[in-house]
């Protein structure tokens, strides 16, 4: 089932007001917090349900979605899980090992979002093949 902008925030409050208190994580939780964790800068942010909830990002005015951007990355860590598209493990693990998880990861972003927005521009699936051999020019 498809989840709102809001209910998405929502995930990420919970998680994060988890993580605070110590309490027990599901294991999708479990990956959501690993990424918050990598990401102190928004730390402030899920500190504050309303501006959380509510405020716009947009690219016009240079702004990068926090959400986006930490949904980018469990995205990659649930391709990496499922190696869809076939290969991309290796790529994770070869690009982690040079240069860390993060920052994998981070290099590993732009060609994924590379991927959905010439799918949504073509109104099309994303192209697998076309993003792996993005991945593999990392």
């Amino acid at each position: 089932m498809l989840q709102s902008r809001d209910e998405i925030r929502q995930t990420f409050l919970t998680v994060w007001k988890k993580m605070q208190s110590g309490a027990a994580l599901e294991p999708m939780e479990s990956v959501i917090a690993d990424v918050i964790g990598l990401h102190s800068e928004y730390h402030g942010l899920l500190d504050d349900k309303d501006q959380s909830i509510t405020k716009e990002y947009t690219p016009e005015g240079g702004q990068t979605n926090p959400f986006l951007h930490m949904g980018m990355h469990i995205a990659l860590r649930e391709q990496t899980s499922t190696n869809r598209p076939a290969g991309i493990q290796e790529v994770h693990h070869k690009l982690s090992n040079r240069l860390g998880v993060h920052d994998a990861e981070h290099a590993m972003i732009e060609c994924l979002g590379e991927a959905l927005w010439r799918a949504q521009r073509d109104n099309t699936v994303p192209d697998e093949t076309e993003y792996l051999e993005c991945l593999n020019r990392l």
